[in-house]
């Protein structure tokens, strides 16, 4: 009777424990894996349910996030991806960018669609070969398809250095240390097309997260650690829209990486994190054996922790498997911008000071009717590739589509831009292409740095009338997109292609491939049902509708 006591204990507190916490450990997601630089990438479609809805995804890999694709300094690249996409309520094609990778002789392995290669048609492939040329650090890859990433094709891509400078602050930096953060959406990215403004259902730690009025049961992501070791957390923003505040209770993190550039390490205790960008951070556990709330809080209206949204798990090695109960503070160390400075040859190219460069330029970026203008020019996808366009014989902005959004520059001349948010509400994230740049003046400060700023591949402009300084070198011959890394942005006009030296691309570039030459041909032969997203309006109207919002003025006109 005694052993039958003690059994149904047992058995009670095991279903206790389940009660406790759904929440699970992952490297990255529940299926995902580590692919190496030399690898294929089929990309299909899948019902997944990563906040608990269930819905129909593009997936790199058959995961969200996709995999990550991981790789030594120095490895050569060769990713065959291959276009499985059979589902018509999304684009069938696809593309896929390796962002912040400079692809020096291989602009045409860019991956943008309709600036460096037209998309990849459905059941055909494209081998992506490039030579990262010396770069270490932590990325990522997406498509660059219209909006196609929002519907999941995105996942990290990590080149390990053996021989980082930093190393003597951490001492675990595996896949189990990458952390991912990222927007979901309900309704399929071409329907969200239409509206004039979008919002995320919910947010994605490592694949996933909990909605609003949702279940409260589903998994929640674990990073685990043991107590007294130091971890390289390599927090990777896939956003498609809005930027978050990350932070772990009880920790403090200290910035060593930003954007594939090492930077002076700098304790922080948050930090706000923009859509394409990345930060590594050293985590001491050295707290008490515990969980404790990793949260990442989005900039989307009317966002909450109620039911544990936008949360995941740090677990030391001996704590219970239960959801934590630690508390937020409130930041005293947050991130800024300005505080960053590069670690290695600090400094931007050129002569100092403002307007000193050898090309100086100015772009105001304004919104009307929901349309972006960079000088008052929004961004029309052109029908041939601008790559194609420049290797075909077009070297001058007027030759050169689309109109009033090519801006041709000089090879190996130091470029200033400033950019300047002119009414539209901010922040928004920048990316440039093909390089990374020095934030002489970041849109938080009216201090311009010439001597050690942070460099990076995405900074941001900020509210209305705030403005971002950046410098780059032009030694990088080909098109090269710059743009808002929100995706709907982009869709709506938010870019220009900046083309360094036309006449010289073509003998810059390593030899073309034969299957990118067979890329248009292909894509232009496809009918509209085998393009996809047939019927993409109609189904806005219809959830339009169902939110309560009045299509005349939620949509854009048909």
């Amino acid at each position: 009777m005694l052993f039958l006591a003690f059994l149904v204990l047992l058995l009670h507190l095991a279903h206790a424990a389940s009660i406790i916490s759904q929440s699970h450990s992952y490297t990255l997601n529940s299926h995902s894996h580590t692919l190496g630089p030399e690898t294929g990438l089929i990309i299909s479609n899948n019902i997944i349910a990563p906040d608990g809805f269930k819905r129909s995804a593009i997936l790199a890999g058959g995961t969200f996030p996709g995999p990550i694709i991981s790789a030594q300094k120095g490895d050569n690249f060769a990713i065959n991806v291959v276009n499985k996409l059979t589902d018509g309520s999304m684009l069938k094609s696809t593309s896929v960018h390796w962002h912040g990778i400079y692809q020096n002789r291989t602009n045409y392995a860019d991956g943008v669609t309709f600036v460096t290669q037209c998309p990849i048609a459905q059941n055909h492939s494209f081998l992506y070969s490039f030579d990262a040329q010396g770069q270490a650090g932590t990325f990522w890859y997406h498509s660059h398809y219209s909006t196609q990433q929002c519907d999941g094709l995105r996942g990290p891509l990590i080149i390990y250095d053996p021989e980082d400078p930093l190393s003597y602050l951490y001492d675990i930096d595996d896949e189990t240390t990458v952390i991912t953060l990222a927007d979901w959406y309900h309704a399929v990215a071409p329907v969200l097309n239409h509206f004039i403004e979008v919002s995320a259902d919910s947010t994605l730690i490592n694949g996933l997260g909990r909605y609003p009025g949702g279940p409260t049961d589903t998994e929640l992501a674990v990073i685990n650690v043991e107590r007294g070791k130091r971890y390289r957390l390599r927090i990777i923003s896939l956003s498609c829209k809005p930027n978050f505040v990350f932070s772990i209770d009880g920790h403090n993190l200290t910035i060593i990486e930003a954007d594939g550039h090492l930077t002076e390490p700098l304790v922080v205790d948050s930090l706000q994190i923009y859509a394409g960008q990345r930060h590594s951070v050293v985590l001491n556990a050295n707290q008490s054996i515990d969980n404790y709330w990793i949260r990442a809080f989005p900039s989307t209206l009317f966002s909450t922790f109620d039911g544990h949204q936008h949360m995941a798990i740090l677990r030391y090695r001996g704590a219970p498997v239960a959801e934590p109960t630690t508390n937020q503070t409130t930041s005293i160390m947050p991130l800024s911008e300005p505080n960053l400075h590069a670690l290695i040859n600090p400094g931007p190219p050129g002569i100092p000071g403002y307007g000193n460069a050898d090309i100086n330029l100015m772009m105001i970026v304004n919104k009307t009717d929901g349309i972006f203008y960079i000088n008052g020019v929004t961004f029309k996808r052109p029908s041939v590739p601008v790559l194609l366009q420049i290797l075909s014989g077009a070297q001058e902005a007027t030759d050169l589509l689309p109109e009033g959004s090519v801006y041709v520059l000089e090879a190996n001349k130091v470029v200033e831009l400033t950019m300047i948010n002119g009414d539209v509400r901010g922040p928004h994230p920048i990316h440039l292409h093909g390089h990374s740049f020095d934030v002489i003046q970041s849109t938080s400060s009216s201090h311009f740095n010439y001597v050690n700023p942070v460099r990076r591949d995405t900074s941001y402009i900020g509210p209305p009338n705030q403005q971002m300084v950046i410098r780059w070198v032009t030694d990088n011959s080909g098109p090269w997109f710059l743009h808002c890394h929100a995706d709907w942005h982009l869709q709506h006009g938010f870019t220009v292609v900046m083309a360094e030296s036309p006449s010289e691309t073509r003998k810059h570039l390593h030899r073309v491939p034969d299957a990118w030459k067979t890329l248009c041909p292909t894509f232009d032969s496809l009918t509209p049902s085998q393009i996809g997203a047939l019927g993409s309006y109609q189904g806005a109207k219809k959830l339009a509708v169902a939110l309560g919002q009045n299509i005349t003025t939620a949509l854009f006109p048909q």
